[in-house]
């Protein structure tokens, strides 16, 4: 038997991409939706931190877990009634 090491890839063959150069990819492809629900996350949970500390400073803390769940169908809301004023404003 020859002695060749078994971790040697021939030239021809592709190599599997860096860590790093999928994740380039993955935030060149979807950067921009990445962006924004990070944003709404971020402004959603600000708020609803403020109206639990504020306005319902005496609420339980169940109250603050249905804000942050209130938060799903806020997501899912906001982002199909933007696609569709995108699809209005098109034509």
């Amino acid at each position: 038997m020859p002695d060749t090491d078994a971790a040697e890839t021939p030239d021809d063959e592709p190599t599997d991409p860096s860590v790093a150069d999928r994740a380039r990819h993955v935030l060149s492809e979807n950067g921009t939706g990445m962006l924004q629900d990070l944003l709404f996350a971020l402004v959603w949970v600000g708020i609803a931190s403020s109206l639990y500390n504020v306005a319902f400073s005496t609420a339980p803390q169940w109250v603050l877990y249905m804000f942050m769940a209130a938060g799903i169908p806020a997501y899912f809301g906001f982002f199909i009634s933007l696609e569709m004023a995108k699809e209005r404003s098109a034509r």
